[in-house]
């Protein structure tokens, strides 16, 4: 579960804590990892805590979920302070990565993370896949877009190597579901682009494979054009 904006309290597993997120764009995740099998519920809060008339929050959060064993009944919450930055790129592909769960010891198959793209530029490139069919570990994965203004818009490309393409126009609140192939994003002047990823596969392991045509982009010094 991935807080998205708004005030909840959420519940898991005998435990319970109240969580705030002014929106993606503001202030850095939270997150609650819930094992298979263990009950949760979440109520939205007021936004004032002495409101003249007690509203709950405009709350938004996303669920992503993938069957797994049974191994703990531990829901684990991931604070905003815990959420691993990384920047990734240079030039017009640099973004900001952030990992909530992928490398952790709590979840069996789901990898979550958010990347955020600054207005004019490109993420998940040079262009990657993770279908296994050179190799690498095979992934599905989602994407769930948020838009800065929100009128704005940004594109999800999918393409393969055997001549299949395809483009999206992804607006404030779209999904794409990325089964297969390279799949890079851009936002255009003006927008700063959010999405929140999820991938699951039979092995948990965050292996790319780019595509060799656009390797050379690593060792060229002039990333402008």
């Amino acid at each position: 579960m991935v807080l998205q904006n708004g005030q909840a309290r959420w519940a898991a597993g005998g435990e319970s804590w109240t969580v705030n997120r002014e929106s993606v764009f503001r202030e850095r995740a939270t997150a609650l990892f819930l094992p298979p099998g263990v009950e949760f519920t979440c109520t939205a809060l007021p936004e004032s805590p002495n409101p003249p008339i007690p509203q709950s929050s405009n709350l938004e959060c996303i669920l992503i979920s993938a069957r797994a064993p049974r191994v703990s009944e531990r829901a684990v919450l991931l604070q905003p302070a815990h959420v691993e930055v990384h920047q990734r790129g240079r030039g017009t592909y640099s973004r900001e990565v952030h990992d909530l769960f992928v490398r952790d010891p709590h979840a069996q198959r789901l990898m979550v993370g958010e990347t955020f793209n600054p207005p004019g530029h490109w993420s998940s490139f040079p262009p990657h896949k993770h279908d296994g069919q050179d190799g690498e570990p095979r992934l599905e994965e989602i994407y769930h877009y948020r838009v800065d203004p929100p009128q704005g818009f940004g594109h999800q490309m999918l393409y393969t190597s055997g001549g299949e393409g395809v483009t999206h126009q992804v607006r404030d609140g779209d999904v794409v579901v990325l089964p297969y192939g390279y799949h890079p994003v851009s936002s255009p002047p003006g927008y700063h682009l959010y999405y929140l990823w999820a991938m699951v596969g039979d092995e948990r392991k965050l292996a790319l494979f780019e595509d060799p045509a656009h390797r050379w982009i690593h060792d060229s010094r002039d990333t402008s054009s």
